[in-house]
């Protein structure tokens, strides 16, 4: 095993026994390897018995130059080659937390859902004190030059899903080190999200119970794999 595939496998099982050991929902994406745009989903629920798939695998594309390790649950090697950072074209790769779904209309689910105008903006200027966090523009003064709207004649946010990295929407956001990461609506490579269709978002959607403390695990086959070692899988 490759140094920085050993690291962070150590590390992960020791998150693993702590406070990632409460979660019962995995969002498990793979590629071949980091440069790689395209890879697979894979849904994972765990029971008395351990992780059992759920639903088939789906075709995903992610950040148009691959992948490089973001800010999430994870260590990041000391030795990593890639390493997210703005507008780098790559989506992040480790453990990461979900947090609100979103859509441009209501959608009747469990899991925590947010309408989105196109006044909404999610700023990644890294030099706006607003960087990483996802704004009601009509409710604060914009001291940014640079975001993305949170709804736009596109159908690419018509449903979504925020990705934790970064600290988004939280104290501790690092300018510079990549912002607005989501699961949505797209059919080509992105900026540094993981896009499939609309049907395949709003399932995922569904399904996800914030009681379960459901996680993104999202890299290359060799670190998930190593991660699924030491788990039941079935």
């Amino acid at each position: 095993m490759k140094k920085s595939l050993a690291i962070l496998f150590l590390a992960t099982v020791a998150l693993w026994s702590g406070a990632l050991q409460q979660s019962r929902q995995l969002i498990v994406v793979t590629t071949k390897g980091w440069n790689d745009n395209s890879g697979t989903l894979q849904r994972y629920e765990r029971d008395a018995k351990g992780w059992h798939k759920i639903g088939e695998a789906i075709p995903i594309k992610l950040g148009r130059n691959g992948l490089g390790w973001g800010i999430g649950l994870h260590e990041i090697p000391q030795d990593a080659k890639y390493i997210k950072k703005e507008g780098d074209g790559r989506s992040p790769a480790g453990i990461f937390a979900l947090k609100q779904a979103f859509g441009y209309a209501p959608f009747v689910v469990d899991y925590p859902y947010e309408v989105y105008r196109a006044t909404d903006h999610c700023v990644d200027d890294v030099h706006s004190k607003y960087y990483n966090k996802i704004v009601d523009s009509t409710k604060i003064t914009p001291d940014y030059h640079s975001k993305e709207h949170m709804k736009f004649p596109k159908d690419y946010y018509k449903y979504g899903i925020v990705v934790n990295h970064n600290h988004i929407d939280e104290p501790g956001a690092l300018p510079g080190a990549g912002s607005c990461i989501f699961l949505h609506i797209k059919k080509i490579p992105t900026a540094g999200c993981t896009v499939m269709n609309e049907d395949q978002i709003k399932a995922i959607i569904r399904w996800l119970d914030a009681q379960k403390h459901p996680l993104l695990v999202q890299g290359p086959e060799g670190i998930v794999f190593n991660l699924f070692k030491k788990l039941t899988v079935r």
